[in-house]
C-alpha cells in the first residue's frame, strides 16, 4: 500500500499555516453547538460528566478538545480496514498532542453493547458489519452529529458545503436526528468479470430471466452463476429488496421500512423471490456456501472465478483486492428488474453514504470523537480513502475520472451518472438490529432447504417481532 501521507511536519505547516486562517467560526458553528457530551475529561468538565469543552474552542478546535487528550475508537474491521482511521489519528496526534487509539473489531454489538450499559463507551465508533448495533436501542444514547457537519474542516471550509449531496446524510438520519454520520459513498450492485465476460461474450444481466439465461450458460462451462458465504447471505436478501423497490416502485420500500404486516408478501417481493428459487433449483448457486466463510466464498468468484456474478456494496473491490485474479477488471451493474413493466428503470440505483460513525453521549472524551471524524471529513483524509480503498467518501471532488486505474471505481461513477435522480435506499434492517436473525433464514433457502413460502414466512415472523416489541420510527 502507497503511503501518501506527508509528514508531520509538513502537514502541521499546512494545516497551522495558510489553511487555518479563517478570522471567526463559519455560520451555524457557535460556542453552544461546539458542547460535546463527555468532554475531553479536564478540569472544566462538571462533575457528572458535563458538556463543556475542555480545551479552547476557535476554528482550528471547534469541539474544545483538550490538549495532550486520548481519543478511543472503535472501528469495524471489515471490507475498508482500519488504516484509514489511523490516518486520521496520526492528523489528530500532529493536531493536539495525545493519541486517538484505533482498536478494530468485527462483533460490535457484542463488545460495545455492555460498555453502553456500564456508561463507558468508546469516543468514537463505526457501527457497521453484519454485527452492528441497532440504531433503534441506542438513539438516546448517542450524540446528534449536526455540529460535526457545521464545523469547519481541516481546509477551512464548512463540511456541510463539502458533501456530495445534502441527501448523503439522510442514511443517518433517525427521527429528525443526525445520529450517525457515514463516511463512504457506498452503491450496491451486481459484480462481474469483465475479462471474463468479453472471452466468452456474455453481457450482464439486467433482467431475472436473463440471470437464468446467463445461469444455464455458465453451467454449460462447469461454472456457477452465483456464491454465497454463510456471514453474508443477506447480501441477497438486499439484491431481493433493491429488485423488488425497482419493479414495485416506493411502495415496496415503505411496506418494509414500516414494518408491515405482510409487507413480504408484497407481489413485487414475490416475484422475485420465485425468480430467485428458480435460479437456486436450477443448481446455479454454487453449493456449500452455508458452511463456508464468506470471504473464501468471496475468492471463489474473484480468485478461482468458479461464479459469474456476485451482489455487494461497492467495497467489495477493496475487500478482495489480495485475493482477486491477474486481469480480472471488476465491473458493477445495478441490481435486476424482473420484467419491462417495472417501476423505476434499470438504470435506477440503490445507492446510500455507509460505514455509520456515531459519538457515545457518555464518551469520555467526545469532543475528541467528533474531531476525529472532523479530521476524516477534510479533503485530505478523504482523498486518501478513495485512493487506497478505491470508493469514493461522501466529500465531492475526491476520484479522478480514471478511478486511480481502477474499473469497479470507474464502473461506480458510470451507475451514479446513469441512475441520475433514480436512487433509493432502505434502512429498516440496520435501524430495528434483524440482520442476525435474517441470515439464518436466508441461508437456508438459499441451499434449497426453504421454499419461497417459508422464507416469505419466516422473514415475516421477524419482522412482526420487531414491530410488536420496538418502538416503530414511521416513514413516508
Amino acid at each position: 500500500m502507497t503511503d501518501s501521507r506527508i509528514s508531520a511536519p509538513d502537514r502541521r505547516t499546512v494545516l497551522r499555516g495558510a489553511l487555518y486562517t479563517a478570522a471567526a467560526l463559519p455560520l451555524g458553528v457557535t460556542l453552544a453547538s461546539c458542547a460535546t457530551g463527555g468532554g475531553g475529561g479536564g478540569e472544566d468538565e462538571t462533575d457528572d460528566g458535563g458538556d463543556e469543552p475542555a480545551g479552547d474552542v476557535d476554528p482550528d478546535n471547534p469541539f474544545g478538545v483538550e490538549p495532550d487528550s486520548t481519543v478511543e475508537t472503535v472501528i469495524f474491521n471489515g471490507g475498508y480496514g482500519v488504516d484509514y482511521v489511523e490516518f486520521a489519528a496520526d492528523i489528530f496526534a500532529d493536531l493536539h498532542g495525545g493519541e486517538a487509539t484505533v482498536e478494530p473489531q468485527t462483533e460490535i454489538t457484542a463488545t460495545m453493547q455492555p460498555r453502553f450499559v456500564a456508561g463507558n463507551p468508546p469516543d468514537l465508533i463505526d457501527n457497521s458489519g453484519a454485527q452492528s448495533m441497532g440504531f433503534n436501542a441506542i438513539m438516546d444514547q448517542i450524540e446528534d452529529l449536526t455540529d460535526v457537519i457545521d464545523a469547519p474542516n481541516l481546509e477551512g471550509t464548512t463540511i456541510r458545503d463539502t458533501l456530495v449531496s445534502e441527501n448523503v446524510l439522510d442514511s443517518g438520519v433517525y427521527d429528525g436526528k443526525l445520529a450517525a454520520i457515514n463516511y463512504v459513498l457506498s452503491l450496491y450492485g451486481i459484480w462481474y468479470s469483465a475479462s471474463l465476460f468479453d472471452e466468452h461474450g456474455w453481457t450482464p444481466p439486467t433482467t431475472w430471466e436473463e440471470a437464468k439465461q446467463l445461469g444455464a450458460a455458465a453451467k454449460d462451462e462447469g461454472l456457477y452463476l452465483f456464491v454465497w458465504g454463510k456471514e453474508a447471505a443477506t447480501y441477497y436478501q438486499t439484491l431481493a429488496i433493491d429488485s423488488a423497490i425497482k419493479q414495485g416502485g416506493d411502495e415496496v420500500r415503505l411496506t418494509l421500512e414500516n414494518l408491515e404486516e405482510d409487507c413480504w408478501s408484497h407481489e413485487a417481493i414475490q416475484a422475485v423471490f420465485t425468480a430467485m428459487k428458480e435460479i437456486v433449483d436450477a443448481g446455479y448457486f454454487k453449493p456449500g456456501g452455508s458452511g463456508t466463510e464468506f470471504k473464501t466464498a468471496q475468492a471463489q468468484w474473484s480468485l478461482e472465478q468458479e461464479a459469474l456474478l456476485y451482489p455487494s456494496g461497492s467495497w467489495i473491490e477493496n475487500e478482495m483486492k489480495s485475493n482477486t485474479a491477474d486481469d480480472f477488471q471488476m465491473t458493477g451493474v445495478p441490481s435486476f428488474v424482473v420484467d419491462d413493466s417495472s417501476a423505476m428503470p434499470v438504470t435506477a440505483l440503490h445507492s446510500e453514504a455507509g460505514e455509520p460513525f456515531i459519538v457515545p453521549t457518555e464518551a469520555q472524551n467526545g469532543a475528541g470523537g467528533k474531531e476525529m471524524l472532523r479530521i476524516m471529513l477534510s479533503q485530505e483524509a478523504a482523498a486518501n480513502f478513495a485512493k487506497e480503498k478505491l470508493a469514493p467518501t461522501v466529500i465531492a471532488d475526491t476520484v479522478p475520472e480514471d478511478g486511480f486505474g481502477s474499473t469497479a471505481l470507474v464502473s461506480q461513477s458510470e451507475m451514479l451518472a446513469a441512475a441520475g435522480t433514480d436512487t433509493f435506499t432502505h434502512k429498516f434492517v440496520n435501524l430495528y438490529g434483524l440482520n442476525q436473525a435474517q441470515l439464518t433464514v436466508w441461508n437456508s433457502f438459499l441451499d434449497g432447504s426453504k421454499s419461497v413460502e417459508e422464507l416469505t414466512s419466516d422473514l415475516q415472523a421477524i419482522t412482526d417481532e420487531a414491530r410488536e416489541t420496538q418502538e416503530v420510527i414511521p416513514v413516508s
